[in-house]
């Protein structure tokens, strides 16, 4: 399974982003299931809500993860270890969501989550 991250989401409905494109394409040649977290759809509605923009319904049809009781000792571990090296509260959560599901996260934001042995970048 592939996560993607709020980042690489943005860009796929950038209908003029040649990123979002290029990401569009890789994800149909991976060949496995796509999801975002709830987190990720937070983060995207209020993006839209906030700028005004409109609603994109594809959204709500991608498999939404929810965020556990697991998920929320491990991002609290995750978050302590690396918030020094640049790892916010919401990508400590992404990340802990993603390693509890052995799932690959696609984020264009790489520098936050690679000191994360753990976690697997698509």
């Amino acid at each position: 399974m592939i996560i993607l991250d709020t980042d690489v989401l943005i860009e796929i409905f950038d209908k003029h982003s040649s990123q979002g494109e290029k990401a569009y394409n890789k994800l149909m040649n991976a060949g496995e299931n796509i999801a975002i977290t709830s987190l990720t759809l937070h983060e995207i509605t209020y993006g839209l809500q906030k700028y005004g923009k409109k609603h994109i319904s594809e959204i709500e049809k991608l498999d939404i993860l929810p965020f556990s009781k697991e998920d929320a000792i491990l991002s609290a571990t995750l978050e302590a270890d690396y918030e020094k090296k640049g790892l916010s509260r919401i990508d400590s959560m992404i990340a802990a969501i993603t390693i509890n599901r052995k799932a690959k996260l696609y984020t264009f934001n790489q520098r936050h989550f690679k000191p994360m042995g753990r976690l697997q970048l698509f």
